[in-house]
């Protein structure tokens, strides 16, 4: 019996648009976060408070939105 090919064309895994695709979603959580956060800031009148937490809360939502879809495409 011959082996099963690891190079077929319809294997489960990452290509070049799902790692384009990963990389919007980290950028796009981390830009919208930042956003809120200067737009909170800017009707509390506070300077930099909810912009610094916009910042992480987005690459939070961002690291939980990549690890969910890599793990979506790996099984």
């Amino acid at each position: 019996m011959a082996e099963p090919s690891h190079d077929r064309a319809d294997d489960v895994g990452l290509r070049g648009r799902d790692l384009i695709g990963l990389g919007g979603l980290l950028v796009g959580a981390i830009v919208a976060g930042t956003l809120l956060g200067l737009l909170l800031d800017h009707v509390a009148g506070t300077s930099p408070v909810f912009t610094i937490l916009g910042v992480f809360l987005g690459m939070a939502v961002g690291a939980l939105g990549f690890a969910l879809r890599v793990r979506a495409a790996v099984r």
